[in-house]
């Protein structure tokens, strides 16, 4: 590997503002390239027009004006039969590292250089938490385990008062919850009810919400991060019923979810403690073996897990054999979710979510509470 270019236009490339440390919020609206070579000094292009765009960083300033001298500047680079890092995939393998346009490709191609992926280096450099990023995280997770808390308190007291209560107004009160633990997210949370928590993505609207009533099967799904500069999400999903007691298939499908994310944890805690490497997709396959086995695999339709950072979907490795094939190791110093599920159309779903840090201590270390049955309320 020769180096890495960091390229951008118009905020194309968020994954190049989040290492290149540039606020989202800066409105940059030319192309600029940052080179960092595997030795020697960084090389910063820039157009005239916006020339202060990189100043905050070390390197050397070439600054162009039109697009023949943009091409003869990065000609000049020099990178003929080198192999250099962008953000790309082949194929397209992994999209959310796919943030260079094909055009761009070309031209680099064009000039006898070999592009790779970045997908290494982005995540060595931007999903790594210093120790306030992860004590972030951990009063993030508290926080959303003392709101599941109270949401499941808030549904019974309307239920046993009879008074009315619906979808939208859980998901409105958890996020009040948020705000007042001085939380934010960047969408709101979820509950949903019955044949609604068999759509993995539901998200309840006012007006449109389903009433909750007595013998309903509720899932909950939040999220939050706090409120401070460069903190990090947590995120959790609980499952429950309305009623003093579950279905029979309602707690037979609670076990084997509930299996199937204790077997997914068990092979990461075993192969990271003995200092094996695992990769994303083999966190996922291990979760579809599982529920192949008990004849329900054809039901979970999502991936096992995402990398958690800044956004609550993170640019790190993803526990994921089915969207993608994640072949990206889980490092230390980062964070990812393990959220296994079973959805039976028009009945319900059961989705159990909690979140894994690595140590650098080659320790794991689960976060957000362990949902080991079925929350029961007391109706």
């Amino acid at each position: 590997m020769n180096g890495w270019l960091l390229y951008d236009f118009k905020h194309s490339n968020s994954l190049a503002y989040i290492f290149l440390e540039i606020p989202a919020s800066k409105m940059l609206s030319r192309r600029f390239f940052y080179w960092i070579p595997s030795s020697g000094e960084p090389i910063k292009i820039v157009p005239q027009i916006e020339s202060h765009t990189l100043d905050h960083l070390p390197g050397i300033k070439w600054i162009y004006k039109s697009w023949q001298e943009l091409e003869s500047q990065l000609f000049s680079l020099k990178l003929e039969n080198h192999k250099v890092a962008m953000e790309y995939s082949p194929f397209n393998a992994l999209p959310t590292l796919s943030k260079v346009d094909a055009g761009t490709i070309d031209f680099m191609r064009k000039n006898g250089v070999e592009i790779v992926s970045s997908a290494n280096f982005i995540q060595r450099y931007t999903c790594v938490w210093n120790p306030q990023q992860l004590q972030s995280h951990l009063e993030a997770a508290e926080i959303l385990s003392l709101i599941v808390g109270q949401t499941w308190n808030f549904i019974e007291k309307k239920l046993i008062t009879s008074q009315a209560v619906d979808e939208y107004q859980v998901q409105q009160f958890m996020l009040k919850l948020m705000t007042e633990h001085n939380c934010v997210t960047a969408d709101p949370p979820t509950c949903a009810i019955n044949a609604n928590s068999a759509d993995p993505h539901y998200s309840p609207k006012k007006g449109q919400a389903l009433s909750i009533r007595p013998g309903d099967f509720i899932l909950l799904d939040l999220w939050c991060k706090k409120n401070q500069p460069n903190s990090v999400y947590a995120d959790i999903t609980r499952v429950g019923v309305a009623a003093k007691n579950a279905q029979i298939k309602q707690k037979h499908i609670f076990n084997i979810v509930k299996e199937t994310r204790d077997r997914a944890t068990l092979f990461i805690k075993e192969n990271y403690e003995a200092g094996l490497s695992i990769q994303g997709w083999q966190v996922d396959q291990l979760c579809r073996d599982v529920l192949n086995e008990k004849g329900y695999g054809e039901y979970f339709i999502h991936r096992t897990g995402h990398n958690i950072g800044q956004d609550v979907h993170g640019p790190g490795a993803n526990l994921d054999n089915f969207e993608t094939r994640d072949f990206r190791q889980l490092i230390p110093g980062t964070c990812f979710s393990i959220e296994p599920g079973i959805y039976l159309p028009h009945e319900f779903g059961v989705r159990l979510e909690y979140d894994v840090y690595l140590s650098f201590e080659k320790k794991i270390q689960i976060t957000g509470g362990i949902q080991e049955e079925l929350v029961c309320l007391n109706l």
